[in-house]
């Protein structure tokens, strides 16, 4: 249990990636708060599922990362009930899957992708830093997409892309402003993991074939979560301030305009 005695957030937990990410790190001995915007029955029975399983203290909070007012709640609410948070993961964030150009977001899109994805982290980091510096101790990790860090154009993802490269430089700056507190900060971005696989195994895709993978398997929840878990750990504090991919070599930037198909 090498992670005993910690406490974790992870944002957006009911489901998908952040449900997986919730798994590994409570597998680790982490007392888990999990976040959730509508799932409250999913986020409940995980949170059911990982103390039984555990040996862990889990519970979960409503809050949506996309409403400035709800990041304060969340924080708030997570300190109370597990007295410090050692670790937060901010999963949570809005994409548009629906291809289109960026003259066809209207505002409350706009701002609704930046404030999911840049600002609600940004604010629940600056709720949260207190109390690792307190204590001497932290793990932050932010969520971008695969090859977020070179910055290139992405038609018909333009607002998203702002976004997460915006958090590629934070995160940058973050680990460097908190690591004389002993506080690391990363970011994962996966690759194009989709619909039931961001909960699967890596056994789980065993044999299975991916055509657009270099690797030629399908990416999994796991193979996201056992990163996390590892810059995590409290051996990994030489590690802060990276942007790693996670997705088998596959690029999912296409850099030109094709007809989007109706």
């Amino acid at each position: 249990m090498k992670l005993q005695g910690k406490t974790a957030l992870i944002t957006g937990s009911a489901k998908g990636l952040g449900k997986r990410a919730a798994a590994e790190l409570a597998r680790l001995g982490c007392d888990i708060v999990l976040n959730y915007r509508s799932s409250g029955a999913e986020a409940d029975e995980l949170a059911r599922r990982l103390a039984q399983q555990y040996g862990v203290r889990a519970t979960a909070v409503e809050a949506d990362i996309a409403d400035p007012g709800d990041t304060g709640k969340l924080a708030e609410e997570a300190l109370k009930l597990s007295g410090s948070v050692d670790i937060l993961v901010n999963n949570a964030g809005p994409f548009i899957r629906e291809r289109r150009v960026f003259a066809d977001y209207n505002d409350e899109e706009i701002i609704s992708l930046l404030h999911g994805n840049l600002l609600g982290a940004m604010l629940l980091d600056r709720k949260l830093l207190p109390g690792m510096r307190r204590s001497g101790w932290g793990r932050i990790i932010h969520f971008g997409f695969g090859h977020a860090m070179e910055g290139r154009a992405w038609p018909h993802r333009a607002v998203y892309a702002a976004a997460k490269t915006g958090l590629v430089s934070f995160t940058k700056t973050l680990a460097v402003e908190e690591g004389e507190h002993g506080i690391t900060v990363n970011m994962v971005c996966p690759g194009d993991i989709r619909g039931d696989f961001k909960e699967k195994s890596i056994a789980d895709v065993d044999g299975m074939r991916d055509p657009d993978s270099p690797l030629g398997r399908p990416g999994t929840g796991e193979d996201v979560a056992r990163v996390i878990s590892f810059l995590c750990l409290p051996q990994s504090d030489f590690l802060t301030g990276n942007i790693i991919d996670v997705t088998g070599g596959f690029d999912p930037i296409r850099t030109s305009i094709k007809p989007v198909q109706p």
